[in-house]
């Protein structure tokens, strides 16, 4: 439950990082494996539930993009803006997932075709405030969306959040 007492809109995972590599397209008979990569900075792992909007969008990347979660070479923590790192954003619908007996259950996730339009929506608002903060080296990565994808992460500690809005 978020603050107020309802039901979250959105929950999102963070994770510093010194790289880290997505596979979104696996290899085929005739194609190698895509993957997209970034160096330091943050993974944030992002997933809508039903009733979630548009208007939950500029609070999420505003609260993401500026929480002190990442360490400066000097050891002071900073906002991956200040910092500035790159991000790597995942989509990640296992995060609305509840236990039901031994199986996992994902009812309350919203619908692919939402989702997809939101997480589109969500990408684009991290690309426009990290490139009006940051420098040219600094980029926004993205998995797609309603895939599985392969994940490889160097971290240098266990700063991992979990975040509803």
């Amino acid at each position: 439950m978020t603050e107020k007492g309802r039901a979250p809109a959105a929950r999102a995972v963070l994770q510093q990082c010194l790289r880290a590599s997505l596979q979104v397209k696996p290899a085929e008979e005739h194609s190698e494996a895509q993957s997209v990569q970034i160096d330091r900075g943050m993974v944030i792992y992002v997933c809508f539930f039903k009733g979630a909007t548009d208007v939950i969008l500029p609070k999420m990347v505003s609260t993401l993009l500026n929480l002190r979660l990442c360490e400066s070479d000097s050891g002071k923590m900073v906002s991956v803006l200040e910092l500035p790192g790159s991000l790597l954003i995942v989509p990640q619908a296992t995060l609305g997932g509840k236990a039901k007996g031994r199986a996992m259950q994902y009812h309350d996730n919203i619908s692919k075709e939402d989702g997809l339009r939101l997480y589109a929506a969500f990408v684009s608002l991290c690309e426009k405030e990290l490139t009006a903060a940051a420098s040219a080296e600094v980029t926004v990565k993205h998995g797609t969306y309603g895939n599985r994808q392969v994940l490889k992460l160097d971290t240098n500690g266990p700063y991992t959040h979990l975040m509803d809005f």
